[in-house]
């Protein structure tokens, strides 16, 4: 998958410019990639609690939903086509991020982003129309390829648009995005669900067309990054030309020196993958895979996707079910943007020890009363029905404050040059992948583990917990160039990190 050209002079802090107006207009148009993403995430478990929809697509969802009292409340959705109606988005955008990364690397950016925007557009509407189960699902999967192109140059976009000091921030906002997409999808999803007739499901659907058509249009207005015309078309004026305009500054020669020297390296690098697997790359590559592992086993598409079943489960009406999901999409998107001020002032460690305790303890607190107060046919009262929901919010806001974001912003951080694409690969390929998982297999785990559900994902949140305490050293304000020093510093990994010249006296890879 692509990686851009990130500047690798120490002078990097001294690089000319400030945020200008068309670096933030472009990143505005570029980020509604996120907002896409986030609505796709949203809108599916608003969907698939309305009864009309299931009654068309999932008749045998809706029967248990309305005809069978003897059904288990965490068994009522247990239905893999239901599930696969979800999942289906996170595979397809899984093979769809190979298939953008030589498109991305080799011709830019921007043609990324217009695929990505057009597949969109076509999913969109072919979920709005649907009228059989098949036609449903090829909508679902064309969001995929979406996501997939979307997710591989969005980011990469905005980090290479943005002013090195402010790379971070531009970062999260990226994921910011993402949370204001799943707000709008629960707000949607609220409203339409009121609409007589049951047909409300079709604008869910379908408006995901609305961010999607300015993605599109505004994709070809969008200039290339000064890094993708250096890295596919050695263009090195005009890679100027565009560094001065973003940066709202005629000197740029340092930064644009140092493009161009990471580029000559990158180039240098053929094989990227035989170089992660060696010995001294073993903790970035062990970041790579169990930082986005852990991302997905806190459980937080369990909210993002099934927010609104899970309220149902809980006791609330179909209606109440919706709104408790927009609260949470609130509470997310507020944490996310309070992340992104002090992500660069607190660090990532203490984010990490201090949201993972939140999550934590409120899951813990949600099992056992879900275990003592609901059970398999029980229903909670107003009361514990909304010290549930604060108690997920809670949750939400520790997610948001932490894993959420650092999540993507730790592993942007800790690759080397020579081993960067891999890493990223690696890193997408290992969070979409688990992604796929959860949203398949959760329903049937709400089934047979029950309120056990919550203790499961909170064993996970104290294992992570632990593991960033003792193996992820902390890289705020450290320039990539020196990251390498955090490695041969740390009391664990410094024992795999060594120079060439120390292979040459009988270390091997």
């Amino acid at each position: 998958m692509a990686v851009g050209i990130v500047p690798t002079s120490e002078g990097s802090a001294d690089y000319n410019g400030r945020i200008t107006w068309f670096v933030v207009l472009s990143s505005i148009v570029a980020a509604t990639g996120g907002i896409i993403f986030g609505y796709d995430i949203g809108i599916s478990g608003g969907v698939i609690s309305m009864a009309p929809f299931l009654n068309k697509f999932f008749p045998e969802v809706f029967t248990k939903m309305t005809h069978v009292a003897e059904i288990s409340n965490y068994c009522v959705f247990d239905s893999q086509l239901l599930t696969s109606f979800t999942s289906s988005l996170y595979i397809a955008g899984l093979i769809a991020s190979f298939l953008a990364s030589p498109v991305t690397r080799t011709y830019g950016r921007r043609p990324s982003i217009i695929i990505g925007g057009i597949a969109f557009l076509i999913g969109s509407a072919l979920g709005g129309a649907a009228s059989n189960i098949y036609m449903l699902l090829l909508g679902r999967i064309l969001l995929g390829v979406g996501v997939g192109f979307a997710n591989q140059a969005v980011p990469l976009y905005l980090s290479e648009m943005a002013p090195a000091k402010y790379r971070g921030s531009f970062n999260i906002a990226f994921q910011l995005c993402v949370g204001i997409g799943v707000l709008f999808a629960s707000l949607l999803n609220y409203g339409v669900q009121k609409i007589k007739g049951g047909w409300g499901w079709r604008i869910s659907l379908a408006m995901a067309a609305a961010p999607a058509t300015f993605l599109t249009i505004g994709a070809f207005f969008l200039p290339e990054t000064a890094n993708s015309l250096i890295q596919h078309g050695n263009d090195h004026q005009k890679a100027k030309k565009i560094l001065q305009r973003v940066r709202g500054t005629a000197d740029v020669q340092v930064e644009l020196d140092d493009l161009i020297k990471a580029s000559d390296k990158s180039k240098a690098v053929k094989h990227p993958f035989k170089q992660i697997i060696k010995r001294k790359y073993r903790p970035q590559l062990v970041m790579s895979i169990l930082i986005p592992f852990f991302q997905q086993v806190t459980g937080i598409n369990v909210i993002s996707f099934y927010a609104p079943i899970l309220f149902q489960t809980i006791g609330l009406g179909a209606s109440a079910s919706l709104m408790s999901a927009v609260v949470t999409g609130v509470v997310g998107t507020s944490a996310t943007f309070l992340a992104l001020l002090i992500v660069d002032r607190v660090g990532r460690r203490a984010m990490f020890s201090f949201g993972g305790i939140q999550m934590f303890v409120s899951q813990i607190l949600i099992g056992i009363i879900m275990a003592v107060k609901l059970g398999d046919h029980g229903v909670l009262s107003k009361g514990y029905g909304l010290l549930v929901l604060v108690l997920i919010c809670i949750y939400v806001a520790g997610f948001s404050l932490s894993w959420g974001p650092l999540g993507w912003l730790v592993p942007s951080e800790i690759f080397p040059l020579e081993i960067r694409s891999a890493g990223q690969s690696i890193t997408v390929a290992v969070g979409l992948i688990f992604t796929f998982i959860i949203a398949q297999t959760f329903l049937a785990m709400l089934c047979h583990l029950k309120s056990g559900i919550f203790f499961f994902f909170g064993a996970w949140v104290v294992i992570m917990t632990v593991f960033v305490y003792f193996f992820l050293p902390e890289t705020r304000n450290l320039p990539i160039e020196n990251m390498e020093s955090i490695w041969r510093d740390h009391w664990f990994w410094k024992r795999f990190v060594f120079d060439e010249q120390d292979n040459d006296k009988g270390y091997t890879t």
